[in-house]
């Protein structure tokens, strides 16, 4: 029988206790993988897709678009190299009615100089589909996805290879020959812009997930604020509709169309703005309308932004409450931003900084949204 122990001595000896200790990060060995070299791979394809929106948007700008009149996902990688080449593609170009109508003006340098924009642009494309494919190969051969991500990478992949479909979708509705048509479909061209911010949405949601382990999301999804969470959604789906209708914007100049603020042609409402038949047509085609629609939207955006932002400052998180402060900068600066590219008639260094700075707002509202969703704890000396 042994002897009576003190009430301070161990019971059991340090190996022993260790044996019996919980191993830590059990949930995030589980399902961890290579979280951070998957976060830095998403990363590298954020910025290139952000490049793309960009260079995409200097294309349209520089009426640019429709100078490569052909879809050739493979052959098409390789610029013309040499002056047959070059005389064979203008004359392809020559023959559609963009050509014809506005730019029989140019000659065979004029020519290259917008054939390089395009060119660019779908490179550009084929490079961001080789580092998806190249990065998931390479972590699906090691078996470093984690558990849960494959659908998620996979889902990336095909939004992209839709995009290229979608892209040439677009470009057809301009290389017309007899119909008319100097630039592509506006309709289309906000689908195509549309997309690309839907990929560079799920971008940058994983990469907000990826870089914090499972076990702390596990425990701040408790925390989450359901209210704000809700109407951080709705201003997300709220700058995303007035994302597609400034592609409709650009699809048809109508930035240009009036350069009066508040008013419009000396009206609040735009002075023949149904000129097409029938009339559903003039919100796409109709520059004094779709403008029209384009203020009316940011006005309401404006608003419900601001009732968003006095809901986030009432956080109890100080990393969300400064999350929904930068929001609502981005978008006093973008209205502002908006108002100046109308006030001067669109020039494409203005108007490229209105699109540059709506992914930015896109993506902050993102990560605001993701922050009432899994909130970063404060402790309270940060209050």
């Amino acid at each position: 029988m042994s002897g009576k122990r003190s009430i301070f001595e161990e019971v059991a000896s340090p190996e022993v206790a260790a044996q019996n200790t919980p191993a830590k990060g059990v949930i995030d060995r589980g399902r961890g993988g290579a979280r951070r070299g998957i976060r830095i791979w998403l990363m590298i394809l954020f910025a290139l897709v952000f490049i793309m929106i960009a260079v995409g948007g200097l294309t349209r700008l520089t009426d640019s678009g429709l100078s490569i009149t052909e879809w050739k996902p493979f052959t098409g990688a390789m610029p013309p190299l040499t002056q047959a080449h070059w005389e064979e593609e203008f004359a392809k170009y020559q023959a559609i009615d963009q050509f014809r109508i506005m730019n029989q003006w140019m000659d065979l340098s004029d020519f290259k100089a917008i054939y390089w924009w395009e060119w660019g642009h779908r490179q550009l494309g084929r490079v961001i589909g080789l580092v998806w494919a190249v990065g998931f190969g390479y972590f699906a051969v090691r078996r470093q996805v984690p558990v849960g991500w494959g659908k998620r990478l996979w889902l990336v992949g095909l939004l992209g290879g839709a995009q290229g479909a979608i892209g040439w979708w677009m470009v057809a509705s301009g290389v017309t020959q007899g119909e008319g048509a100097t630039s592509v479909a506006s309709y289309r061209l906000a689908t195509h812009l549309g997309l690309a911010f839907i990929i560079l949405g799920f971008l940058t949601w994983y990469i907000l997930l990826l870089g914090r382990t499972e076990r702390d999301l596990m425990q701040a999804r408790r925390s989450k604020e359901a209210k704000l969470f809700g109407l951080s959604t709705g201003l997300l789906h709220f700058a995303f509709l007035q994302i597609l209708i400034g592609a409709l914007v650009a699809g048809i100049d109508a930035g240009r169309s009036y350069t009066d603020w508040p008013m419009m042609g000396g009206q609040w409402f735009p002075p023949n703005a149904f000129p097409v038949e029938p009339m559903w047509r003039n919100i796409f085609e109709s520059p004094g309308l779709v403008q029209f629609i384009h203020r009316i939207a940011g006005y309401l955006l404006a608003a419900f932004g601001v009732v968003v932002w006095l809901r986030g400052r009432r956080s109890a998180h100080r990393r969300t409450r400064f999350a929904f402060n930068a929001v609502f900068a981005a978008l006093a600066l973008q209205i502002a931003l908006g108002i100046i590219t109308v006030l001067y008639g669109a020039p494409w260094q203005v108007a490229i900084l209105h699109q540059g700075l709506a992914v930015i707002l896109w993506v902050l509202i993102l990560r605001a949204r993701f922050l009432t969703a899994y909130p970063i704890q404060s402790s309270i000396r940060e209050g």
